[in-house]
């Protein structure tokens, strides 16, 4: 199992960003169950974000209320956290702004928990990123405030300039079956060349891959994926099709499509010169938590059978439409 900031990760995180972040987010409760969830099923890797949510709820204000009803817990998580974003949710990794980004985020912890791993959500293409690394390193990490530094969404070019700056202890990109960039576009490579580990986030290709969403009606509106092209129209219909393959794998193997689509991800870990790839599904009530925790392993057949599919189809339209696919690099 891998180590981040001195603590041992579990094989599975777990993504925070359900929670907080949808049209109808689940009651705090449940939140508190599925949490608690995570956390047995040895997934001690939370992983959220800043504007997750409202400025009255969101990862953070949801992480205070966890750890002050259960406190005993705090030592058992690592915590990454994304922010730097500016006006209209965009990159600004200005000295300003990371300094406001990260104060606000310890401000909403208020002391519970401390912050563990902080990233900017996106590179700010104004702004230098070694200036950025500079601020987060001297006067966070080395005086203590946060543990370590990760990056997020970014290209192989900026994985080598981080690298450089600074210790980087975690990159956080889109991997699943059907995200796949990072092997093709070297960023995975430069990772691995580094030994950054790789926080694989909506390994269920934002629940699509789990099989339940069947139209595009599925998704309520609302919803961010209402805005992803890979969820409209004709490229909904055709993404389908890929999901249909995979349940047939999923069927014959035992297992549910989102095991099957979590535990290809796991299985790419240290394999073919890969860095080592920790998957953060989300899921906001303990039983789907449970779900995506539960080992299943893929045999030889299962592999081949999943690598001739993807090879012989393409999964159409972007990951991010209008302006967010504007803030990505790779």
């Amino acid at each position: 199992m891998p180590q981040i900031v001195g603590k041992q990760i579990g094989p599975v995180g777990y993504g925070l960003m359900g929670l907080t972040w949808r049209p109808n987010p689940p009651s705090e409760e449940q939140a508190f169950q599925a949490m608690r969830a995570a956390l047995a099923n040895g997934c001690n890797f939370w992983n959220g974000g800043e504007f997750y949510g409202t400025p009255e709820f969101n990862s953070l204000t949801l992480l205070e209320k966890y750890f002050t009803k259960y406190p005993e817990d705090a030592d058992k998580v690592v915590i990454s956290i994304k922010g730097g974003l500016g006006a209209n949710l965009a990159p600004d990794g200005s000295p300003e702004n990371v300094r406001r980004s990260v104060d606000t985020c310890l401000k909403l912890l208020n002391g519970k928990k401390k912050l563990d791993i902080f990233e900017c959500a996106r590179v700010d293409k104004n702004t230098p990123i070694e200036i950025t690394l500079k601020v987060l390193d001297e006067e966070y990490v080395k005086t203590g405030k946060i543990g370590g530094i990760a990056l997020s969404e970014i290209s192989a070019a900026t994985v080598e300039k981080a690298a450089k700056a600074t210790k980087i202890v975690a990159a956080e990109v889109e991997v699943s079956l059907w995200a796949t960039d990072i092997f093709s576009n070297g960023v995975a490579e430069a990772c691995a060349r580094h030994s950054i580990p790789v926080v694989a986030y909506s390994p269920i290709g934002r629940g699509m891959l789990s099989g339940q969403i069947t139209k595009p009606e599925d998704i309520p509106d609302g919803d961010f994926r209402k805005t992803i092209p890979r969820f409209q129209g004709e490229n909904f219909a055709k993404n389908l099709e890929l999901v249909r393959e995979l349940e047939k794998i999923a069927k014959k193997s035992g297992c549910t499509p989102a095991q099957l689509a979590i535990s290809w991800v796991k299985s790419l870990s240290k394999k073919d010169g890969n860095p080592e790839i920790i998957p953060i599904p989300g899921a906001s009530n303990p039983a789907r938590v449970e779900e995506n925790a539960r080992d299943v392993h893929l045999s030889q057949e299962d592999t081949t059978e999943i690598d001739s599919i993807l090879k012989s189809f393409t999964v159409v339209g972007g990951r991010y439409g209008g302006h967010a696919a504007a803030h990505i690099e790779g």
